[in-house]
């Protein structure tokens, strides 16, 4: 959400001031109307990030080390890579993560794959493939999604996400059309249940940006993630 820079907002509170008093003094001030509404979304999108491993007692975040993609269809091995950082500096290259994972030109087919990596490459049967085929998902898997979240975070644990994002159901600057996507979940709040995404795609300007968790249950149908 872009804010209005101060000088500008000094500038129309003045003009609304000499507007105001050239009116008669039998004038009626004008009401103003109601104020647009701001969806959740951009709410959550226009929220600062803080540094990576801060940590209060509703809000934590990981430090990890962040890569882009360097492919167009490389956001698995990406993703990987940004959650295995979490918990080691001994981290592969994409193009190693690609040939374990495996990676085609066509994308990582399932999850499972990317839990099956973590796990090896962390010495670790930590990792679970939690499948979320309901569209929209259950109570019980939005509750569960949530659960692994903060559970998973507070111990130093990244998760990984499988999303499908259609047009009317984008992160903050995605394309206008479908992105099957890979992306890494690495801090909560929940004071404002949101969750803080480390994204290798560079759609958004920022490496690191909130979503809502609403949002980002409605994302991993029919997919799923590793936690």
């Amino acid at each position: 959400m872009r804010h209005t820079p101060p000088k500008i907002k000094a500038a129309l509170c003045g003009l609304a001031l000499v507007a105001a008093t050239a009116l008669p003094m039998a004038s009626a001030p004008a009401i103003a109307g109601p104020a647009p509404a701001i969806s959740a979304e951009a709410v959550a999108a226009a929220k600062p990030v803080p540094k990576l491993g801060y940590s209060t007692q509703v809000l934590k975040t990981l430090n990890i080390q962040f890569q882009y993609q360097q492919t167009g269809y490389w956001c698995g091995p990406a993703a990987t890579r940004i959650a295995l950082s979490a918990k080691t500096s001994n981290l592969p290259s994409q193009q190693q993560l690609a040939n374990e994972l495996p990676t085609t030109t066509n994308g990582t087919d399932w999850i499972g794959q990317v839990t099956r990596v973590l796990n090896r490459r962390l010495g670790t049967t930590y990792y679970e493939t939690k499948e979320m085929p309901n569209d929209p998902p259950t109570q019980a898997q939005r509750n569960l999604l949530w659960q692994d979240i903060t559970y998973d975070i507070d111990r130093g644990w990244a998760l990984v996400a499988n999303i499908v994002a259609p047009a009317n159901n984008h992160p903050p600057g995605y394309p206008n059309y479908t992105i099957w996507h890979y992306f890494t979940v690495i801090g909560y709040d929940s004071s404002d249940s949101t969750v803080l995404i480390a994204d290798p795609a560079g759609f958004n300007p920022n490496a690191t940006y909130w979503l809502t968790f609403n949002q980002l249950a409605t994302l991993i149908p029919p997919k799923g993630y590793s936690a």
